[in-house]
């Protein structure tokens, strides 16, 4: 087997998305006595980088994939950062307080772009459990910027060349926005649109808080 294909089965741009990810949080506060849930972290393209940053113990990256959670903590082996204590569990129900922690930052990089609704309504519900009372969802989508009832696909630009095209009802998904505000509300939360973050393929970001 490729000795790197855990790299390109997140998506590729391994550095850069891996970076993009760290700045972003950072520049939104994150510190190193934060507490990181990673959702959906696949083979730590950007955990490597919260890892060595936060404090030992604090970062906790999740994912349904095992093979590429074994991929993961290889690479922080190969970095020598599995003296920081991450957690890595493989999770597939979005059942996150059999992490037994709180968190200060929550961040699904990726994540929505491959969920149905109800998927997602069942990933916030499970967030609004173990997020801190002043907590901070991140999460990444495409955004539908034609309206709920534009049904047909729509292409994003890219800067690397990949073609990718959202979908109303398959994987990836793309979501109008007041869908995703609606749903938000509906368990409490409140979201805002971030938008544009620099991401290389055109997944927008939202933010969810109490």
């Amino acid at each position: 087997m490729n000795q790197v294909w855990h790299r390109e089965a997140v998506g590729g741009l391994w550095e850069e998305m891996g970076g993009l990810q760290f700045d972003f949080l950072a520049n939104q506060g994150l510190k190193p006595d934060h507490k990181l849930l990673d959702i959906g972290c696949g083979s730590m393209r950007g955990g490597v980088h919260f890892v060595s940053y936060l404090e030992n113990g604090n970062y906790y990256g999740v994912d349904c994939n095992k093979a590429l959670l074994d991929a993961g903590r290889n690479e922080l082996e190969t970095q020598g950062l599995l003296w920081k204590d991450p957690i890595l569990e493989e999770i597939s129900d979005f059942a996150f307080v059999r992490l037994g922690a709180k968190f200060d930052f929550l961040l699904a990089q990726s994540v929505f772009t491959h969920l149905d609704l109800n998927s997602i309504m069942r990933c916030l519900v499970n967030v609004t459990k173990v997020m801190s009372p002043l907590g901070r969802f991140y999460a990444t989508f495409f955004l539908n910027h034609a309206g709920p009832t534009y049904l047909d696909p729509i292409p994003h630009p890219t800067r690397d060349g990949c073609r990718i095209v959202s979908h109303y009802d398959q994987d990836p998904y793309h979501y109008d926005l007041g869908v995703l505000e609606w749903i938000a509300n509906q368990i409490g939360l409140n979201a805002r649109y971030i938008g544009d973050w620099n991401h290389p393929r055109d997944q927008r970001m939202l933010l969810f808080t109490r």
